[in-house]
């Protein structure tokens, strides 16, 4: 085995987040070749299958079952169903209903994995949480613990992970950060395991064969009321379906004709308007974040250049960020932005390591 991992760190029981993919069990199999005392560990968070591919089917938990039997560790299927239905779910459609966009991934992350799962793990005995993401931890010369992102750079999921905290990070062991992809599905194949093909899920996990709109919808029962489109010099252009079914950036299924293409250009709830306008409206150079966290647990104390992420699939770009009180920050980028949209989260680094992020208000 490759991938330049790290030397094992002390303790011997681990519990191995596992989702029923070929990281999460690829993960395990590495720590268990490392020494430690791995158990298998499944969060059950949805009530039905919603999908051979999702991470919530109960296809999902067979396929983590049968690998832990593979492997030869003990496998517990843990009931978050209630705190997933709370923290994830209807803050998903709560967001929507606000005219965000919101990260659901960053939610699970934060109140269940290195939430609610870490503590569970802990109470068990265990010295450490360790998930199939691709990011890895290290230690500063001072004793701080550090997030850097993966040595896969297609792969790292250090955006999903900003909300960490030292604590967390202390207890949580990331051991595919130091591979490639193409490694972990090679290890996997050699060990024989029975996810090395599983295709990875590109979708939200639990909005399954249907739009994010028709899911709130389905939940909530409503999209919200039918509300005005404005166009940005402020003359009305129709009528929209409710603000759940938009979000900045948005340009197909608006049903507006117009001299130009149209786009979401902003979402305000307070009264029900949705405002589009051409593609050079969606660009701005500065945007407000909530919700701070940084890594460090310390906030910015000066103006400080970093590069900024404003989506998972953005690249990191160049910016200088402002601390706005413990847990407001305020990012000015370099370079124009495109669709910076309220909901999603701004992360910071400093070279490869993450410094923090927030909630992007406006």
């Amino acid at each position: 085995m490759s991938g330049d991992e790290a030397a094992p760190r002390p303790g011997r029981r681990v519990v191995v987040a596992m989702s029923g993919g070929v990281d999460s069990a690829v993960a395990a199999l590495l720590l268990k070749c490392q020494g430690y005392e791995v158990v298998g560990v499944t969060m059950q968070v949805w009530p039905r299958s919603v999908g051979e591919r999702s991470c919530c089917g109960l296809s999902a938990l067979d396929d983590a079952r049968l690998v832990a039997c593979q492997l030869g560790i003990p496998h517990y299927v843990l009931d978050f169903r209630a705190e997933f239905e709370d923290r994830v779910i209807s803050y998903f459609c709560r967001e929507y209903h606000s005219g965000h966009t919101p990260n659901p991934c960053i939610a699970c992350n934060r109140y269940l994995k290195f939430g609610t799962l870490l503590h569970k793990a802990r109470g068990l005995g265990a010295d450490y949480l360790a998930t199939g993401h691709y990011a890895r931890i290290e230690r500063s010369d001072d004793g701080r613990w550090q997030l850097r992102t993966a040595a896969d750079a297609s792969k790292d999921q250090t955006y999903a992970l900003y909300q960490m905290t030292q604590q967390q990070l202390e207890h949580t062991l990331f051991p595919l950060g130091g591979y490639r992809k193409q490694e972990v599905r090679r290890i996997a194949s050699q060990a024989d395991l029975t996810v090395a093909e599983k295709a990875e899920s590109q979708e939200i996990c639990f909005v399954s064969g249907q739009s994010y709109a028709d899911f709130v919808a389905e939940r909530t029962g409503s999209t919200g009321a039918e509300g005005l489109f404005r166009h940005t010099d402020g003359q009305v252009l129709g009528r929209h379906r409710g603000v759940c079914r938009y979000t900045v950036g948005q340009r197909k299924g608006l049903g507006l004709t117009y001299d130009y293409p149209l786009y979401v250009t902003r979402i305000d709830p307070q009264t029900n308007t949705v405002w589009v306008g051409a593609e050079r409206d969606l660009y701005q150079n500065s945007l407000i974040a909530g919700e701070v966290n940084y890594i460090s647990g310390i906030p910015l104390e000066r103006p400080q250049p970093v590069t900024a992420k404003i989506r998972y699939k953005a690249p990191q770009v160049e910016a200088v960020a402002a601390a706005i009180g413990e847990d407001r920050l305020r990012v000015d980028f370099q370079a124009l932005q495109k669709a910076i949209t309220p909901g999603q989260s701004v992360v910071l680094y400093d070279g490869d390591m993450v410094l923090g992020g927030g909630i992007i208000e406006t």
